[in-house]
């Protein structure tokens, strides 16, 4: 595993972020404002986004992040890298303070994922992948761990242990009739039940990158920065985000950045 500066950055600024998000959820009581898209917003999304992007755009590739206003396409467009950042993903599981929430960072060259990060701030586990090479997590990271010492630990992860059963991983907000109609399908076709896991945020693709789960069906609302660092890792381990809208692997950096329904599935 040989980890390049810019990867290096990417990792240190998703943990101190999440370090900052733990700052806040352990210690303030925060308000929570709702944006033009009736999502929630509270300051850790915004104090992570700042610390994010004082790391990250020092390495002059540009950042598309959800808290950051969008340039417009005709810019966009004449990228060839750029970041695809997520500070709090799982906003809403933030305040209901499940800890099931994430920071995401993937890198784009060329419309596709080539490295991604995801952070768990509340038990400080952080995984990354990087497409062709593999994927890794990290356990128990300590907030004055110097970042060798963080990737010395790194474990290789992959999708290979399978259960007796299939299992299929979820959100319990948008489990909908159109993911409930793709469950009753694939239970046909397996003729057996499947079991639904239900998980929050980006920890649903370090779930399928680590095997717990079998099948990601997201039949819902998704835009770029929350599947970028997921798909990275997804595809560090051999997987695919398949885009339901163009039955190919989802890219990055469209024009509208509102991901299409997909699926990811280690079923064959």
């Amino acid at each position: 595993m040989d980890l390049s500066a810019i990867q290096k950055i990417a990792i240190t600024a998703a943990i101190e972020g999440g370090l900052e998000i733990m700052n806040i959820y352990e210690n303030e009581d925060f308000q929570v404002e709702i944006k033009e898209d009736d999502s929630p917003l509270t300051i850790a999304d915004k104090r992570a986004n700042e610390i994010i992007n004082e790391h990250l755009i020092p390495t002059e590739i540009p950042v598309i992040s959800e808290e950051n206003k969008q340039l417009d396409y005709s810019e966009r467009k004449r990228w060839y890298q750029c970041w695809i950042v997520d500070p709090l993903d799982g906003t809403k599981e933030f305040i209901k303070r499940s800890g099931e929430f994430t920071v995401n960072i993937a890198l784009i060259e060329n419309q596709k994922p080539v490295f991604g990060v995801i952070y768990v701030p509340d038990n400080a586990e952080l995984y990354f992948g990087i497409v062709n090479q593999g994927a890794y997590k990290v356990e128990g990271i300590q907030s004055n761990e110097h970042i060798e010492e963080i990737l010395s630990k790194a474990k290789a992860i992959n999708p290979d242990k399978f259960d007796d059963k299939i299992k299929v991983v979820g959100s319990r907000a948008h489990m909908n009739q159109d993911t409930l109609k793709y469950i009753e399908s694939l239970e046909k076709d397996l003729i057996e039940k499947v079991e639904i896991v239900f998980k929050g945020s980006s920890l649903k693709f370090c779930l399928l990158a680590e095997g717990n789960v079998q099948v990601y069906p997201r039949f819902a609302p998704t835009m770029e920065w929350d599947t970028a660092a997921g798909q990275a890792i997804c595809e560090a381990v051999g997987l695919q985000v398949i885009d339901k809208g163009t039955s190919e692997v989802m890219v990055y950096n469209r024009e509208k950045l509102l991901n299409n329904y997909f699926l990811v599935s280690n079923l064959g």
